[in-house]
């Protein structure tokens, strides 16, 4: 008995650490403001953001994002702080604010910019921005970059790099780290070549031909000496959104593209798309990667932000790790390996996919099972925004329940809603029951002040129930509608088994593409099928729903492919198949 307890000590102390730890869950819930844009809004108002920066500044977490008139700060990645902030001059007469911003530290100033071609934008800059309390580091910045990124690097010397085109390249100039002048030409550092990199095709699914590729969203990391150039492409209306990058021994390169690319990649699942953004480390040395998530309904640039994590390995690799990435993640107490695919997942399953919805109205087509369809483009919405409106997911078994997400969606809201709207806030009320009758309150926010859009609930204990029901207390604007209800945790039966007759065929006329086809797996809710270039680095994912193929266009034409799949259902996860090679 004594070693048995020995033996457990290792475990019982890992079970402990992750019952202290909080957890988050993608997109992100952060007050997102409205696009401020009236004919981008034509097909209703709605909260729109994207490309945005997450910058560790005196202990803070600095979140920069497109067009918020202001901006975030938290101290743990889970609370963040709104700060109101217009970054342009009275003379300024332009929509996009702060768009697609650069932020950077330099010793104990933090700085940021927008996106400018006018070449009269100030850098903005703030030793302590857990305030209003900014000023001009200098009144134009001469380079007028779009998408613009800057390395400050330990040399002393500070660099920028930007491009937001599907013509021109990206570009890196240096600049003068005190008047912020340019030094020297403007050098094309690289330009997309879709003709290879399957990923990099416009279109949903890489396939569309009409329009050439976007390259944008500049970010630069220094990692061992070496520089990492990230880029977003191809379109950030698309689920295959993502960030490239490669490596140079120099700040100016010549630069050569990274054998595992895309490295942030998510084209399945309820949040897709992680493209556009940028790569930072926390306070105990984990990197992590922050980037774009589309919505695209309401507009092509209606979308929000997630966070993944991410990493260099062993051969100096940089990947992101998305696999279950809008299911709840841990946040980082402690340096860990996030090479490892599950390291900051909690196992947490989604419980109600697809599962039967009772609602107490239906506007037109806005219909019930669209909150539980793992679609953020879809949404149910009830007739009004009066108090007493719900939703009522069945779970179809009594479960184990840990945590709740509800996604908000836009739907008829004041036409008045144009940019940040401060002071507004979500009321809700969450129940559960065993029979569907009998009702107990899980989560009451019926005075809550804040406005939370993609509200994650974390249940101080587990709690056992088959239905949950959301009742409304009040929203901010419009409509009551839900894009989402998830409700996680673990079910009480067994996981799938392992997949059988996985295949993936890959032809010679059209190298970028591969079409995966296996057995369906009756207790399956789903499945994530991993990628990569070689059999230890299968960094990348897609996360299928219901389905036994899946046709994967984001392939590098003159490579071999490692491929394996695993299914999972609301108990857990299967073993992965064996890894299978496709030249």
């Amino acid at each position: 008995m004594k070693y048995l307890l020995l033996a457990l000590l290792p475990i019982l102390a890992v079970n402990n650490i992750r019952a202290q730890q909080k957890t988050f869950c993608n997109p992100i819930n952060i007050d997102y403001g409205y696009t401020p844009i009236p004919n981008f809004s034509e097909q209703g108002r709605h909260r729109a953001t994207a490309d945005p920066v997450i910058v560790l500044f005196k202990d803070n977490y600095y979140l920069f994002s497109t067009n918020q008139w202001g901006y975030w700060y938290s101290s743990d990645m889970l609370n963040w702080k709104f700060v109101s902030r217009r970054f342009l001059k009275p003379y300024h007469h332009v929509y996009d604010e702060l768009c697609a911003p650069a932020a950077w530290a330099q010793n104990d100033t933090l700085f940021v910019i927008g996106s400018t071609y006018t070449q009269d934008f100030p850098i903005w800059m703030s030793t302590d921005p857990t305030t209003d309390n900014w000023k001009e580091a200098v009144d134009s910045f001469k380079t007028g970059a779009w998408d613009p990124a800057f390395l400050a690097d330990d040399d002393g010397k500070l660099y920028a790099y930007f491009g937001s085109s599907n013509t021109f390249p990206t570009y890196g100039q240096e600049i003068n780290r005190k008047t912020f002048d340019t030094i020297g030409p403007r050098i094309s550092l690289l330009r997309l070549n879709d003709s290879i990199h399957g990923w990099e095709r416009f279109g949903e699914y890489h396939d569309n031909t009409f329009l050439k590729p976007f390259i944008e969203g500049s970010w630069m990391n220094k990692y061992n000496g070496k520089y990492y150039l990230q880029y977003g492409a191809p379109g950030t209306e698309f689920s295959g959104y993502g960030d490239g990058v490669y490596v140079s021994d120099k700040p100016l390169g010549p630069f050569t593209y990274q054998s595992h690319n895309p490295f942030s990649y998510k084209a399945g699942g309820y949040a897709r798309g992680a493209g556009h953004g940028a790569t930072y480390q926390d306070k105990f040395g984990n990197w992590w990667h922050i980037s774009t998530i589309g919505v695209c309904v309401k507009n092509n640039f209606e979308r929000r932000n997630g966070i993944w994590p991410a990493g260099f390995d062993k051969d100096g690799i940089l990947y992101c790790n998305t696999v279950f990435g809008d299911y709840p993640y841990y946040l980082p107490t402690k340096k860990q390996d996030t090479t490892r695919v599950h390291a900051v997942f909690t196992g947490w399953m989604l419980l109600n996919y697809n599962k039967p919805v009772a609602v107490s109205s239906t506007l037109g087509g806005y219909s019930a099972n669209n909150a539980v369809d793992e679609s953020i483009k879809t949404y149910w919405s009830a007739k009004t925004g009066n108090k007493g409106e719900w939703l009522q997911t069945d779970l179809g078994a009594v479960s184990t329940i840990k945590a709740i997400q509800v996604n908000y969606a836009d739907q008829d809201a004041d036409s008045s809603f144009l940019g940040k709207i401060n002071g507004i806030y979500h009321q809700y009320i969450l129940y559960t029951s065993n029979d569907g009758k009998t009702w107990k309150v899980l989560v009451d926010k019926s005075n809550n002040k804040k406005d939370v859009p993609h509200d994650y609930v974390e249940l101080s204990k587990p709690v056992e129930a088959r239905y949950i029901k959301l009742e409304n207390i009040h929203m901010p604007t419009g409509k009551f509608a839900i894009s989402g209800l998830r409700v996680f945790g673990n079910g009480h039966g067994s996981a799938p088994d392992t997949v059988k007759s996985f295949i993936a065929l890959r032809g010679d006329s059209e190298r970028r593409n591969v079409w995966f086809k296996w057995q369906t797996n009756d207790n399956a809710t789903g499945y994530n099928i991993y990628f990569g270039e070689a059999p230890g680095k299968l960094y990348n994912n897609v996360m299928v729903y219901n389905a036994n193929e899946y046709y994967l266009s984001a392939l590098e034409k003159d490579k071999a492919y490692y491929f394996q799949i695993e299914a999972f259902n609301e108990n857990g996860i299967s073993k992965r198949t064996a890894v299978m090679k496709a030249e």
